[in-house]
């Protein structure tokens, strides 16, 4: 058994599929212990996984169980992070040596989520939204790490833009020193996950999955580190307001900042005080914005097999 045997499960399923150059698409196990409450998590990750099969692609659903860094996951697996849902660590880069070695349960991040899906050689990831530079960044130094991974490992995210709740122009600026691209899709205008505008410009805009896996794979053979960032705005029916949600966001900062909250809690804090004050629209359009990406990101996956 090599080093990382020791350490990492690819699903029978995931196995098979990655050496028959069949599309596979990464997804993230944070939005189903922490993103939202049981039973919706449970209900929303194997919606996930249906759309990802009805688009031709094998679903690689990501997380930590019982210290072993799996790829694929069961039915049951996912349940069982539904129920234990905040117990679960929410797990960065910084977690995984100490969860393996301990042998405990890690929900996986952004980050932790293309780690471990390029470990297991998965190429796409799709998910909600990344982290980034947070507002008032400059004093607390508060900087996701999905943006450093992106710098580094060979993953594409497909994403709705980074969350509202950040700093967008400092996350666009931050990619920007990374060297990290922002392909737009059908957009030249970065989306900010509830809604379709932020103000601010991608790098690129991209109309098709196919250019969209040409672009990797010609990352890809030019041997350049880091990842690729797919910027998909949401459904044009579930767009939020923009200065409703600015309002609700700087409402909900307001009380995070009265409160002491800060570092990997804030995230999740936030997100559920706005879905508070937004009466439950904003985890609609947070669903509904997931299944937009795996959609895309399957059919990415699926054009890139082809090349």
């Amino acid at each position: 058994m090599n080093s990382l045997e020791k350490y990492l499960d690819v699903s029978p399923e995931v196995k098979e599929a990655l050496a028959a150059n069949k599309p596979v698409v990464a997804l993230e196990s944070t939005i189903i212990s922490h993103g939202m409450p049981y039973p919706k998590n449970v209900e929303t990750a194997l919606n996930v996984e249906r759309i990802v099969r009805e688009n031709g692609a094998v679903p690689a659903t990501i997380a930590i169980i019982n210290g072993r860094l799996r790829a694929g996951l069961s039915e049951d697996e996912i349940r069982y992070l539904g129920q234990k849902g905040l117990q679960v660590t929410k797990a960065s880069r910084r977690d995984l040596p100490v969860l393996a070695a301990r042998g405990e349960d890690g929900a996986t991040t952004v980050a932790a989520t293309m780690m471990i899906a390029a470990l297991a050689g998965i190429r796409i990831f799709a998910t909600g939204g990344i982290g980034g530079v947070h507002r008032e960044a400059e004093v607390t130094m508060d900087i996701s790490a999905d943006l450093e991974e992106l710098a580094v490992t060979p993953v594409m995210v497909v994403c709705a833009g980074a969350k509202s709740i950040l700093d967008l122009g400092l996350t666009m600026e931050y990619l920007e020193t990374k060297g990290v691209s922002v392909l737009g899709y059908q957009t030249e205008e970065l989306p900010a996950f509830f809604t379709r505008k932020s103000g601010y410009k991608v790098d690129y805009r991209v109309d098709t999955p196919k250019e969209l896996a040409r672009i990797f794979k010609a990352k890809e053979d030019l041997s350049l580190k880091g990842g690729l960032l797919v910027a998909n705005p949401i459904p044009e029916e579930f767009d939020m307001n923009a200065d409703y949600i600015s309002e609700s966001i700087d409402e909900a900062c307001a009380e995070a900042k009265k409160l002491g909250i800060k570092g990997k809690e804030i995230t999740p804090y936030l997100l559920d005080k706005i879905q508070k004050i937004t009466g439950g629209k904003s985890l609609d359009a947070n669903i509904h914005l997931v299944y937009n990406n795996v959609k895309l990101g399957a059919q990415i996956a699926s054009e890139l097999c082809k090349l």
